[in-house]
């Protein structure tokens, strides 16, 4: 099979569409025939040489696909050759198979193409796991979102939004401001313009917000903590924004809150597969209820993988840039 090879750590050109072999079913896994891939941010780190794959994981980048079951792996059951999936990986979706336990398989919502069904797993999988789970967000509470317009970020919105939260968000251009705005955001802020923890407070009169998704880290640390309410969550799922910041402990102590770093891809399969299964069952109604949907900046092939790398790293998109395989 094609699959995009990281020749070397470095810029998105060490990034080479190479034959490499063709996967085999492991005892629970099937193999799907690639339609389509996701840049994540976490591949482009995996490029640079600083987020190896989990042990066991093909080496090619690529945390979600969508495409079609072609082999059943022993003891499989539930599934059969020829469905239409999409998939959360622990990478390998930048070839055109690739090998999946049958815990991290959706079926693709209805409405919604096979490829652009490859813009779904990452996304809600971890707004699922994150701001509903380790966020515990409620209907009627608030939420600030940063990186408003990327990927998880245009998802995080739509998402709470439909569940009933206030949304606040962050980006950095005036069109970007607008997008947020229109999947959901009541409170857009360009945090180029304005100090978002000064808006924060402004718009909630002095009393913060009671979720924060932040995927900046250290830079962002003590903004976060302030733009917090008593007994908030802050939730970090990114460090673009370094990863070392200093946290004042008596400013958490008066507000009972918390900060919760998150990930996925390195949890255990049967993990994922818990988190995969609780977001078909709340997510995909809504989807296919056309309440929620995956926002795609632009669809490139395989073969453009180095320039797909170079837009996400401009963050000049808005949603997600997908990779079409076949």
């Amino acid at each position: 099979m094609r699959a995009v090879v990281i020749t070397e750590p470095g810029e998105p050109e060490v990034l080479q569409v190479r034959d490499v072999p063709d996967p085999r079913p492991e005892p629970g896994e099937v193999v799907v025939r690639v339609a389509a891939t996701a840049v994540n941010r976490a591949d482009l780190l995996q490029r640079q040489g600083n987020y190896p794959p989990p042990s066991g994981a093909p080496p090619y980048p690529g945390l979600e696909c969508s495409g079609t079951v072609v082999e059943l792996g022993e003891s499989v059951a539930g599934w059969n050759v020829g469905d239409e999936v999409c998939a959360l990986l622990s990478g390998g979706g930048y070839a055109e198979l690739v090998a999946v336990p049958v815990g991290q398989l959706m079926p693709v919502p209805e409405g919604v193409a096979l490829v652009d069904s490859a813009a779904l797993p990452e996304a809600t999988c971890t707004v699922w796991s994150m701001a509903f789970g380790a966020g515990r967000l409620q209907p009627g509470e608030t939420i600030l979102v940063h990186g408003g317009t990327s990927g998880i970020g245009t998802m995080a919105i739509q998402l709470a939004h439909a569940r009933g939260a206030r949304v606040f968000a962050t980006a950095g251009t005036p069109r970007k401001v607008g997008v947020c705005r229109e999947l959901g955001a009541e409170v857009a802020i360009n945090y180029r313009d304005e100090q978002f923890d000064e808006r924060v407070m402004a718009e909630t009169g002095g009393a913060g917000v009671d979720v924060i998704l932040d995927n900046m880290g250290a830079v962002y640390l003590p903004r976060n903590i302030r733009s917090l309410a008593v007994g908030g969550r802050l939730v970090v799922l990114g460090l673009q924004g370094g990863r070392k910041g200093e946290l004042d402990l008596g400013a958490l102590l008066a507000k009972r809150a918390t900060v919760h770093a998150a990930g996925l891809r390195a949890r255990p399969s049967a993990e994922k597969g818990s988190i995969v299964a609780e977001t078909q069952h709340a997510v995909w109604p809504m989807i296919e209820a056309g309440a929620v949907r995956p926002v795609i900046d632009r669809i490139l092939t395989l073969d453009d993988a180095p320039e797909a790398h170079r837009l996400v790293e401009s963050s000049e998109h808005i949603g997600k840039v997908l990779l079409r395989v076949a």
